[in-house]
């Protein structure tokens, strides 16, 4: 098939590579957002995605929005056959959605109706999940609700963050994409559409949301900070100062401690929460580098009775 290809971040990345070297489908084009301004001096930078397309020589879109009429144009004459998507970040309209004759397919990082939406991977971790997925889907104009051509399972392991997980399903979900363009050409594959029961969401996770709130149990504790690793990062207060938590690990022997409180050892700095303590491992202080929390501790001289959360 003639493919147009949709994505922004470098989680997109693998996917592109694989329908590249599929061989069996030609990506005519790329479509991505924006080049946006990143680093100390605000420099326009493009997307990974459209940073890979140019290496291989690929046309690259970046439409302010996907209903502009130049873009709907250029589209129209490269006539895709279908347009595989992964986190492209912005909603595609009807008209957009009609242009090739098999649809936009998506592929989610959930076992779909689970966890719709533009978290999924930080979700699942923040739930406890034990399993989860990727999904690829014929995008409708309601939120995740498309009819589902395939899925692949990945296990939830216990010190997962939502980094290291994304990773793996990056590349697991690359595989499953190629496979259903191959399966939607041969017409072997035909959508399912999703059951009515079990569908939970997974909106974009804030900072406001990633603040430690330490009356909950460790394990909700440990779930957030691993959930919001690398992004957006949860944190503390500490002296009236911000205190980004980079890794915790729950110590269900320690339950002497109260919600926030601190205690600092030679190599180990702990912190009680609403059930038993958790071990501060990897912290970063405000306009800090990242360092081990007896580092931090050591440093900041914490006091008797010193403790997290203002």
């Amino acid at each position: 098939m003639r493919l147009v290809f949709a994505g922004t971040p470098e989680v997109a990345v693998p996917a592109l590579d694989a329908l590249l070297a599929s061989g069996r489908h030609e990506v005519a084009a790329v479509v991505t957002r924006p080049d946006a301004q990143a680093g100390r001096g605000r420099r326009l930078i493009a997307s990974p995605v459209a940073e890979r397309a140019m290496e291989a020589g690929i046309e690259v879109l970046k439409p302010n929005r996907p209903r502009d009429e130049d873009f709907l144009a250029r589209l129209r004459e490269i006539a895709p056959d279908c347009c595989p998507v992964v986190a492209y970040g912005a909603l595609l309209p009807r008209v957009a959605l009609d242009v090739p004759a098999h649809g936009w397919v998506n592929l989610h990082f959930s076992l779909l109706p689970a966890w719709r939406g533009a978290a999924p991977v930080q979700h699942s971790v923040l739930a406890g999940d034990e399993i989860t997925g990727a999904s690829t889907f014929l995008i409708e104009e309601g939120l995740d609700s498309g009819p589902v051509y395939g899925t692949v399972t990945e296990q939830i392991r216990p010190t997962d963050t939502s980094g290291d997980l994304l990773t793996r399903l990056a590349f697991a979900g690359a595989g499953l994409l190629a496979a259903t363009m191959d399966g939607i050409e041969d017409g072997s594959l035909k959508a399912v559409p999703q059951p009515a029961e079990g569908v939970t969401l997974a909106p974009k996770i804030n900072v406001e949301d990633a603040h430690v709130d330490w009356s909950a149990p460790a394990l909700r504790v440990d779930r957030l900070v691993r959930a919001c690793t690398p992004a957006p990062g949860a944190w503390t207060v500490f002296r009236g100062e911000r205190l980004k938590l980079i890794h915790v690990a729950p110590v269900p022997e320690r339950t002497d401690l109260a919600p926030g409180r601190l205690s600092v050892g030679k190599n180990d700095v702990f912190v009680g929460t609403g059930s038993y303590a958790v071990e501060l491992l990897w912290v970063q202080a405000q306009g800090k580098k990242p360092m081990r929390a007896a580092d931090w501790a050591r440093g900041a001289r914490i006091g008797e009775g010193e403790g997290l959360g203002g």
